[in-house]
């Protein structure tokens, strides 16, 4: 006996998935690629004008400006992710504000937000970095292999 029930059950989770996947809505891939193709362009068309603006009222020079445009574009994802902006956009947009730099800001922020009930150094400090730690980690690590890579096969080639 147990087993026809087993059978039967097995067959009504088959009949189900069949009748779900019929009505379940076919995602809008095209629109959703343009979506993101067209945010993230914008985020990086805005970060150039800020590199630009660097080197033309601040006397940056072009190779330099990247690192007050980088920290510019974290702050404005950050102070959009404290005023619930930037999440806005990131579900019209989906992938193109998670791409940049803007969307690690941002899921930085939203976790400090998060948390921040729970205090300022476990709260806000610890589960900040829970996302962040391990992107740090594996950028530290993948540059030191990248470096290692580097100095032993230039030699070769020289």
């Amino acid at each position: 006996m147990p087993d026809t029930n087993d059978q039967m059950q097995k067959q009504r989770e088959e009949q189900y998935k069949v009748i779900a996947k019929k009505h379940q809505p076919k995602p809008k891939v095209w629109i959703n690629s343009l979506k993101a193709f067209v945010v993230g362009g914008s985020i990086c068309m805005l970060g150039q004008g800020i590199s630009n603006m660097y080197v033309t009222f601040f006397g940056f020079k072009p190779e330099k400006a990247g690192d007050p445009t980088v920290a510019t574009l974290i702050f404005i994802s950050c102070l959009l992710t404290g005023l619930g902006v930037y999440d806005k956009i990131g579900q019209w947009a989906g992938a193109g504000t998670s791409v940049p730099v803007t969307g690690f800001a941002n899921s930085i922020c939203s976790a400090a937000l998060e948390h921040q009930s729970e205090g300022y150094v476990l709260g806000v400090g610890g589960n900040m970095f829970k996302l962040a730690g391990a992107v740090i980690v594996f950028g530290t690590v993948a540059a030191f292999f990248v470096g290692i890579i580097h100095t032993l096969i230039i030699p070769i080639f020289q």
